[in-house]
C-alpha cells in the first residue's frame, strides 16, 4: 500500500471512529442536569453512559466473528445507520428508562464501526505501519469522546442537550456514507484454520490475556473518574457550573497526540515499559485530584488522559503485533474486556462515591491500576530476558 493511500485511509478511519465515539459520551458532562430533569439519583442517571458501554461490550464478540468472515463495508453501513437513528430517538425521549434502553441498543451497533474497523486495519496494513495507524485510531476515539462531551455540555447549553444528539447523529451518518463509498476493499478473509479458533483459545493465550486484563482495568479506572467528575465538581466543595465542568474534558486533547506517540514509544522502549509508565503517570495525577483546587484538577485530568492513552495505545498496538490471524475475534475480545471494565467500573464506583465521595472513587481506581503496572513490569522483564519465562 502506497504512502498516499495509507494517509487517505488514516483520514477516513479517523473521521469514522471519531464520529462513532461522539455518540457515546454525550450525556456524561450533563449528568447533574439529567438527574434533576428526570428526578433520578446519580447512579441511575449514570446508566445513560454505562448502558451504552454495556451494549458495546456484549456486541463485540458477534461483530468480531462477522469481521473475520464478511466484507467490512456493509457492516459499517448497517451499524452507522442504526447508531444514527438511535441518537435521533434519544433527542426526543421523555422517559429515563426508555432513554437508557435506547442507549443500550445504540451501544450494540457501535462495534460495527470500531471493532470491525480495527480488524480490517490489522489485516490490511503492513506491520511497520500498524503501530502508528493504531495510535491514530486511538486518537480518533479521543477526539470523538471529547467531541461528544463538548456537544453535550458546552457547544449547546446544558439544558439543550437533546440538540447534541441530533448533531452527533448527522455527523455519524455523513461519516458512514463516506466510508461506505471510499473504504478500499479488504484483503481476502482468513482461512478455515483461523476461522475455527475459538474465543476461549484466544483468551487462554497468556500474552493476550495480559493485554485484555490491562484493557479492563485501565478503562475501569478511567471511565469511573470521568463519570463521577461532574458530581464531584458540582458538589459543595466547588459548586462549579456545567460549562466549567465540561471545559475540564479539554484535557482529552492530550490523548490525540499521545496515541501515535505512544505507538512510537512502544516501538523504542518496549511494550512493558510503556504500560508501566502509563500506569505510573495515571496514578500520580489521580492522586492530585484529591487537592481541592479547580486549576490543579484541570492539570490532573490532562495527566490522567496522558497516562490512560499511553496504556491504551500501547496495549492495542501490542495486541495487533502479536496476532497472525483471528484479528476480528481478538480485537473484539479486547474491546469486550475494555468496555466491561468501563461498565463495571462505573457501577462499582457509584457505590464507592455514595459511601466515600470522590476519595472513594479515587481509591478504587488507584487499586485497579495495579494491573497495568504489574503486567507492564512482567512484560518488561520478559522483553529483557525472554528465555527466563520459558
Amino acid at each position: 500500500m502506497k504512502n498516499s493511500a495509507i494517509i487517505n485511509l488514516q483520514f477516513l478511519v479517523f473521521f469514522l471512529v471519531m464520529a462513532a465515539f461522539t455518540n457515546i459520551y454525550i450525556t456524561q458532562p450533563v449528568l447533574p442536569v439529567l438527574q434533576k430533569e428526570f428526578g433520578a439519583e446519580e447512579t441511575r442517571a449514570s446508566l445513560t453512559v454505562s448502558s451504552v458501554i454495556l451494549g458495546i461490550a456484549l456486541a463485540n464478540l458477534p461483530f468480531g466473528m462477522l469481521a473475520d468472515q464478511y466484507a467490512i463495508k456493509p457492516i459499517i453501513l448497517i451499524g452507522g445507520v442504526m447508531v444514527s437513528v438511535c441518537s435521533l430517538y434519544c433527542a426526543a425521549v421523555t422517559s429515563l428508562w426508555l432513554f437508557i434502553l435506547v442507549r443500550f441498543v445504540q451501544g450494540l451497533f457501535i462495534p460495527a464501526l470500531t471493532t470491525c474497523l480495527a480488524a480490517y486495519l490489522a489485516r490490511s496494513l503492513p506491520q511497520e505501519r500498524l503501530n502508528t495507524v493504531m495510535g491514530s485510531y486511538v486518537s480518533a476515539t479521543v477526539a470523538g469522546g471529547l467531541g461528544g462531551r463538548l456537544l453535550g455540555g458546552w457547544i449547546y447549553p446544558p439544558l439543550h442537550w437533546r440538540y447534541a444528539f441530533v448533531s452527533a447523529s448527522l455527523l455519524l451518518l455523513a461519516a458512514t456514507l463516506f466510508a461506505f463509498r471510499a473504504l478500499p476493499s479488504g484483503p481476502p478473509g482468513p482461512g478455515e484454520e483461523a476461522r475455527s479458533a475459538s474465543f476461549l483459545k484466544l483468551v487462554a493465550r497468556k500474552e493476550l490475556l495480559h493485554i485484555y486484563l490491562v484493557a479492563f482495568s485501565a478503562f475501569f479506572a478511567f471511565s469511573s473518574i470521568f463519570n463521577y467528575l461532574p458530581f464531584y465538581l458540582a458538589g459543595p466543595e466547588f459548586n462549579a457550573h456545567i460549562e466549567v465542568i465540561t471545559m475540564m474534558y479539554l484535557g482529552y486533547l492530550i490523548g490525540i497526540a499521545i496515541g501515535p506517540l505512544a505507538g512510537k514509544i512502544s516501538n523504542r522502549v518496549g511494550n512493558g515499559t510503556t504500560l508501566a509508565l502509563g500506569a505510573a503517570i495515571f496514578w500520580l495525577f489521580l492522586a492530585l485530584t484529591l487537592i481541592r483546587s479547580l486549576p490543579v484538577i484541570a492539570v490532573s485530568l490532562a495527566g490522567i488522559c496522558a497516562g490512560f492513552f499511553t496504556i491504551h495505545a500501547g496495549a492495542v498496538g501490542s495486541l495487533n503485533r502479536t496476532l497472525t490471524s483471528n484479528h476480528g475475534r481478538a480485537n473484539s475480545l479486547y474491546v469486550l474486556f475494555y468496555y466491561l471494565g468501563g461498565a463495571i467500573g462505573i457501577t462499582l464506583s457509584g457505590f464507592a462515591y455514595l459511601r466515600g465521595g470522590w476519595s472513594g472513587v479515587a481509591a478504587l481506581s488507584g487499586l485497579v491500576l495495579l494491573v497495568p503496572f504489574i503486567v507492564g513490569e512482567i512484560e518488561r522483564v520478559k522483553e529483557k530476558n525472554p528465555n527466563a519465562w520459558g
